[in-house]
């Protein structure tokens, strides 16, 4: 099984590595091979809805998100990481994941999803909130922890003291892994959930 794991932090030793870092041991225990790509510091510019991806199958864009855009088809999770700006995750991944997610086609259903914030004091709750939502528009569950999946830290390494925080990372990994393991068994006991054909209702006549 593998997991695909997105550090948004443009700091490749900082607070937000350290937290995967946690999850990257308990998934390496558990026979589960996870990759990081680090994107933070990489210049990702947001979607201009050309829908060329539609007619190519990838984005007009050939940067990271058509780098990640093969691991995540064929990963079985997907982590995604960020450092809190104003109550949010970072610029560089919010337009990373809306381009990654709408030039991708493939089915994504049963994928598990969770995400990480990482901030000094606050806005990681409201982090968390706009990245699950990814998830939840894709049909992917999304794996929980003992509490919030969010680390504290402000000067590089500050998160090293956060055992609770750090806790949460490898509770979150070890619920991760169970999930995917599930899913797997699930699959090939029951199959998927039936779809429907997708029903379409624009409001505007």
């Amino acid at each position: 099984m593998k997991v695909l794991m997105i550090n948004a932090s443009p700091h490749p030793n900082g607070n937000t590595a350290i937290a995967l870092r946690e999850m990257e041991q308990v998934f390496a225990q558990e026979g589960i091979e996870s990759e990081t790509m680090r994107i933070g510091s990489e210049a990702i510019r947001g979607c201009i809805a050309c829908n060329s991806c539609a007619k190519t199958g990838k984005c007009v864009f050939d940067d990271a998100v058509n780098v990640a855009a093969p691991k995540f088809e064929a990963a079985d999770g997907l982590v995604v990481a960020t450092p809190v700006y104003f109550a949010s995750p970072s610029g560089t991944l919010e337009s990373f994941l809306d381009r990654l997610f709408y030039s991708t086609s493939f089915d994504k259903t049963m994928k598990v999803g969770a995400a990480i914030s990482v901030a000094r004091r606050a806005g990681t709750t409201a982090t968390m909130d706009a990245l699950n939502k990814y998830f939840s528009i894709s049909g992917m569950p999304i794996a929980s922890s003992q509490y919030w999946n969010d680390a504290f830290g402000r000067a590089p390494g500050d998160t090293e003291q956060d055992a609770e925080g750090r806790q949460i990372m490898r509770t979150l990994a070890r619920n991760m892994a169970f999930l995917m393991k599930s899913i797997a068994l699930g699959r090939e006991k029951y199959g998927l959930p039936e779809t429907e054909e997708h029903a379409w209702t624009h409001f505007i006549r």
